[in-house]
């Protein structure tokens, strides 16, 4: 195992190999509220469904693609490390996006964000009726399955609003840290609005949670 190596003149380069291949297995996040909570707007049997199945397929997906990248790093074997890569990136994918997609939304959500955010997004976008358009239109726009996302461009310090596909992360692929994530697979809304992706999207509004996403850009920021 490369956690017991002891060549010393490779420390420096084991560590964080070690780091990687000795840590603990991914797990299914619990929600922050109970399935039926978000009801109308999302109901009990899309929330059971896309947390207790999709979700935790891809957690478990990730740890097998990462126990056999673990092997083939141990193997120097450089083919199967990239042959693993989409497995790596779609299952990783999607445990990080939903991961941020249960916290970015609540209950007590919907309405305008506050303070700092709010004059972000009125910076940025005009208004926050301007920024809820743009969104909701690339949200709508994502052919097949994807993610609509409010990211933060560190590099120019402005907010930025991008479309991912499949279960692309914001972060690894288009370097904006991600504040807000609306997922437009049919899986997050097909059992209550069948095709009908922008009465989705338009109900989504009701229960999105300004606090956490406040939290991230204020994060982000320092």
């Amino acid at each position: 195992s490369f956690c017991f190596l002891s060549f010393r003149s490779s420390a420096k380069l084991i560590a964080p190999l070690g780091c990687l291949v000795c840590r603990q297995k991914h797990t299914l996040p619990d929600l922050p509220y109970d399935y039926g909570a978000l009801e109308p707007h999302i109901s009990a049997d899309i929330m059971q469904l896309h947390h207790s199945k999709h979700h935790a397929t891809y957690v478990n997906n990730l740890n097998v693609t990462e126990e056999k990248y673990k092997e083939a790093l141990a193997k120097g074997d450089v083919t199967a490390q990239v042959s693993l890569q989409p497995a790596l990136k779609f299952n990783g994918g999607g445990h990080i996006n939903h991961t941020i997609f249960w916290t970015n939304l609540s209950p007590n959500g919907g309405g305008e964000p506050k303070g700092e955010l709010l004059e972000a997004i009125k910076r940025d976008f005009g208004s926050f009726a301007n920024f809820k358009e743009k969104l909701t239109a690339v949200s709508v726009g994502v052919q097949g399955s994807g993610w609509g996302w409010l990211g933060y461009n560190k590099e120019q310090g402005h907010l930025q609003i991008a479309a991912c596909a499949n279960q692309d992360p914001l972060q690894g692929t288009t370097g904006l840290i991600p504040l807000l994530g609306i997922d437009v697979w049919e899986h997050a809304y097909y059992l209550q609005y069948k095709n009908v992706r922008p009465d989705y999207l338009k109900a989504i509004w009701n229960v999105i949670n300004w606090e956490n996403i406040s939290s991230r850009y204020a994060a982000c920021k320092k």
